[in-house]
């Protein structure tokens, strides 16, 4: 018999297809069940250990569903709560173990600390398979945060320090699983500079080296290369580094940067770095925090003729790189502007070098054409 070119389909196949589908149905119902539940719950104040682990189920079928976030720290502001008012009421104390007494008096908590401190560490563990299988789940990072802001707020100092310096171990762990994560990074930022108000310590060298041992692993890691710029301003205040050590801190990085452009020139994330090096230099921008103290123009002329020259070398085998053009035009435009009679670069070239750029990405004509106007080319 002819199938007339429709693919013939088993039984077997189609009973497994709607059992699938049942099984899907199923699903969806048991979710929409479970998300009413907690929402009636919580509409009813009902703050309990059995609300909190409806709140659990339903945020590890979906942790994107930042409402059930708050509602879970709504019970846990709850429990806190309750434990804070057990201090003040003698009468809530009777209950309380006097093992638990010692162990929170040895560590230096009260008993209502120390319940807090198991109720965020409780939490933190429950996050961390989310963590895992998420790791780019704004939610999940937004929690852990509240979690150690809020035991930071009725803990004392050593108790907060050692939670935060546990959110450094682990952001580093997930930055080596995945070291482009620039959800990791933000946090990463959040958590030393927590670390640093309560510990009254700069981690500044430590966190330079730290970006350094990141970008020697991976060059094109964007987040690393930002940090890095953030820190170099503050570096060289606490180092109370002179003019000499200022030149040599932008030649190292010049020198690093060259390194990884040389090595792939294509990579947008580096051209990003270099460009921060060279706001450096610009006396017009004063957004970019100077590394060079003072600046002159001679100091200008130095780093533009030698990235210019470095960077006509890039073409040689990397020709179809429009980065390359656009930093040579870029660069050429600041040249001229520190001091017009001077012939590193020609009109010859510049034009030559905006004629590549317009075969390479023609859609963007209308912005060639405006850089073409402004360098009067």
């Amino acid at each position: 018999m002819a199938s007339h070119g429709i693919p013939r389909v088993s039984a077997t196949a189609a009973d497994r297809s709607e059992q699938a589908k049942e099984k899907e149905r199923k699903q969806i119902e048991q979710y929409k069940s479970l998300e009413k539940d907690v929402g009636d719950r919580v509409v009813a104040k009902d703050f309990s250990g059995s609300t909190l682990q409806a709140i659990s189920n339903l945020l590890t079928q979906n942790p994107e569903y930042y409402t059930i976030w708050n509602y879970r720290r709504l019970v846990l502001q709850d429990a806190m709560s309750r434990e804070l008012s057990s201090e003040q009421d003698p009468a809530k104390k009777e209950n309380i173990d006097e093992k638990d007494v010692a162990a929170a008096e040895k560590a230096g908590l009260t008993v209502p600390q120390r319940e807090i401190l198991l109720l965020v560490r409780e939490d933190l563990q429950f996050l961390l398979p989310l963590l895992k299988q998420f790791p780019k789940c704004y939610w999940i990072w937004n929690h852990r945060s509240w979690l150690l802001g809020t035991a930071t707020k009725h803990l004392p100092t050593p108790s907060s320090v050692e939670l935060w310096q546990g959110e450094l171990g682990l952001v580093t762990k997930m930055l080596g699983l995945d070291s482009r994560n620039f959800h990791g990074w933000g946090y990463r930022r959040e958590v030393v500079q927590e670390l640093e108000r309560l510990s009254r310590r700069s981690m500044v060298e430590s966190e330079f080296e730290y970006t350094t041992k990141m970008i020697n692993s991976n060059l094109s890691n964007f987040s690393a290369w930002h940090y890095r710029s953030q820190l170099i301003p503050r570096l060289l205040q606490e180092r109370e580094a002179g003019q000499e050590q200022r030149k040599k801190m932008l030649d190292s990085e010049f020198e690093l940067i060259t390194r990884a452009l040389y090595t792939d020139p294509y990579d947008q994330s580096l051209w990003f770095y270099h460009q921060y090096l060279m706001s450096t230099l610009d006396a017009e921008n004063a957004q970019s925090a100077a590394i060079l103290e003072p600046c002159t123009n001679a100091d200008r002329l130095e780093y533009l003729e030698q990235e210019l020259d470095s960077i006509r070398d890039m073409l040689d085998g990397a020709e179809d790189c429009k980065y390359i053009y656009q930093a040579l035009l870029e660069y050429s435009r600041r040249y001229l502007e520190v001091d017009a009679g001077n012939q590193k670069v020609t009109t010859a070239e510049m034009t030559g070098w905006l004629a590549e750029l317009r075969k390479i990405d023609p859609m963007r004509e209308g912005r060639w054409k405006d850089l073409e106007a402004k360098m009067k080319l």
